[in-house]
C-alpha cells in the first residue's frame, strides 16, 4: 500500500484496524502518521510501503533459563517498534531511527561477508540480512524510518525488537510475508549473538516475534515448543507494571555473560552441553567436586536456580491453564526470591552501592502488604527494572508512589498483545 492511501485510512476509520494492539488507538495513529511523515520527507512520498509493528517483551517466567535449553513464559506488550519500508533498487539498505544518524549499508559488503563493528545497529541489520541469507531465505536492499516507544533499559528488550523489526521488513519486502515469525526470532538471536556480540538465549526474540502470553520450551533450540496459555493475570483485575530504578547499564556485558557461562561449566564439570536435563541431586552429589572446580559457590547456586526455575515454569504453565490467578503469584514470588538469592542479578558486585533492584522490590512488597500482586525482578537484571502485578484500582496509587522515588516516568503500565505483524 502507498503512503498516501495508508494517511487516508488512518484518518478515516482504518485506526479500527489498530484495536488490540493498542489501548490508545488515536495515539498510535499519531506516531505512525509521524513515521510515514518522516519516511516521506526522507526518501520521498507516494511510494509503495510496509508499516511494521512489534511489541517489546516482558519475560513473565524463567529467568535465565533460555540459554541452557529451558522453558519460559513471556507476553508480548504494546510499547513497540514502529517501522516504515520500502524497496530500493540500488542495493543500498539505509535506516533512519529516532535520535541516531542515519545507516547506510551496502547490501553487497554483507554478501561478500564484511565485518561490522559490533554492539552497533549496522551490525545487527547485517547480521539480520546474512541470517536470513544462510538460511536462504530472498533479501532486498530497502529504507526505513523506525521509532520506537520501548525505553531503553527498561527490559522490554528494545534489541530483540529491533532485530525482529529488520526481520519482518526483509520478510514483507522481499518474501511476501510468508517467512514463519519463529524463524525471523531464530535469525534475530544469530543477529545479536554473532554479530552483534551479546551472547543472548531465545526467549527475547521468540516472545516479541510471537506476542501475547505465551509458553516456550528451549530443549531443542532450532525447534522450540510454543504454546500460548489463552490466559493472563491482567484478565483477573491486574495491572502489569515495569518499573526502571535508573541503574546504569555501563559496562555490565561481562555480568550478563557470567551466568549462561557459569551454568554452563556446571553442566559441562556433570558431563552435560547445558544444564537441560540435570536435576538437583545430581549437582549436590558432586558438591566437593564442583566448587572446587568452579572456583567458588556463586556458578553451583546460579545452577541450582535453573534447575528449580525450569520447574516453576512448568507450575505456572499449570496455573494459567487453571485460571488460577492466586496460584500465578505465588510462583511469580518464589522466583523473584530466586533470582535474588540464588541467581544474584540484582545489582553488579563492580558497583554494590547502586542497589536501585532490591529498593524498588523492597517498596512494592511494601505497597502491596494486605493487597494481592506480587513482584520480581525483570529480564536481565543486574541494573534496570522489576516487574510488579498491582490491582487495577491501585495502579495509580503504585506509580505516583514509585515515580516519586525513581523519577517521572519511571513507572509502565502495560498491555498484553500480539506479536510482529505487518498493518494494513
Amino acid at each position: 500500500m502507498k503512503t498516501n492511501e495508508i494517511k487516508k485510512l488512518l484518518t478515516g476509520e482504518g485506526a479500527e484496524a489498530l484495536t488490540g494492539l493498542y489501548g490508545d488507538t488515536a495515539a498510535a495513529a499519531e506516531r505512525i502518521l509521524s513515521a510515514i511523515a518522516k519516511y516521506e520527507n526522507t526518501y520521498g512520498a507516494g511510494r509503495e510501503v510496509a508499516v511494521i509493528s512489534v511489541p517489546g517483551r516482558s519475560e513473565i517466567c524463567g529467568n535465565h533459563t533460555d540459554h541452557n535449553h529451558g522453558e519460559v513464559i513471556a507476553a508480548g506488550v504494546d510499547r513497540d517498534i514502529i517501522a516504515v519500508a520500502g524497496i530500493r533498487d540500488d542495493g543500498l539498505i539505509k535506516t533512519s531511527s529516532q535520535g541516531y544518524r542515519e545507516s547506510v549499508i551496502k547490501l553487497s559488503d554483507i554478501k561478500g561477508g564484511a565485518s561490522f563493528r559490533k554492539f552497533t545497529s549496522d551490525a545487527l541489520i547485517a547480521g539480520m540480512v546474512n541470517g536470513f541469507l544462510l538460511r536462504g531465505y530472498p533479501v532486498c536492499a530497502f529504507d526505513a524510518v523506525i521509532i520506537s516507544d520501548v525505553p531503553k533499559g527498561s527490559g522490554l528488550s528494545s534489541s530483540a525488537a529491533y532485530e525482529v523489526t529488520v526481520g519482518s521488513i526483509l520478510s514483507h519486502l522481499a518474501g511476501d510475508g510468508k517467512i514463519p515469525r519463529e524463524e525471523i526470532a531464530k535469525i534475530a538471536q544469530y543477529a545479536e549473538n554473532v554479530y552483534f556480540g551479546k551472547p543472548s538465549g531465545l526467549m527475547d526474540q521468540m516472545a516479541c516475534a510471537l506476542g501475547g502470553f505465551v509458553w516456550m520450551d528451549f530443549r531443542d533450540p532450532e525447534h522450540p515448543e510454543v504454546e500460548p496459555t489463552g490466559f493472563a493475570p491482567t484478565d483477573d483485575g491486574l495491572t502489569l507494571c515495569i518499573v526502571n530504578t535508573g541503574g546504569s547499564h555501563a559496562d555490565l556485558n561481562d555480568d550478563y555473560a557470567a551466568v549462561p557461562e557459569e551454568m554452563k561449566r556446571v553442566a559441562r564439570d556433570l558431563g552435560a552441553g547445558v544444564l537441560r536435563g540435570i536435576d538437583e541431586k545430581t549437582v549436590i552429589a558432586h558438591l566437593p567436586a564442583l566448587r572446587e572446580g568452579m572456583g567458588g559457590d556463586r556458578a553451583v547456586l546460579r545452577a541450582l536456580h535453573f534447575i528449580h526455575e525450569n520447574e516453576r515454569v512448568e507450575r505456572m504453565r499449570a496455573c494459567l491453564k487453571a485460571h488460577d490467578t492466586d496460584g500465578f503469584l505465588r510462583v511469580v514470588t518464589e522466583s523473584g526470591n530466586s533470582s535474588f538469592k540464588y541467581l544474584q542479578n540484582l545489582y553488579s558486585p563492580k558497583n554494590p552501592d547502586e542497589q536501585g533492584l532490591p529498593l524498588a522490590l523492597a517498596l512494592t512488597e511494601s505497597f502491596l502488604s494486605g493487597r494481592r500482586g506480587a513482584c520480581r525482578v525483570h529480564g536481565g537484571g543486574f541494573a534496570g527494572t522489576i516487574q510488579a502485578y498491582i490491582p487495577d484500582g491501585d495502579a495509580k496509587e503504585y506509580t505516583c508512589l514509585m515515580d516519586a522515588v525513581f523519577g517521572e516516568g519511571a513507572t509502565l503500565r502495560l498491555r498484553v498483545r500480539d506479536g510482529a505483524r505487518r498493518l494494513f
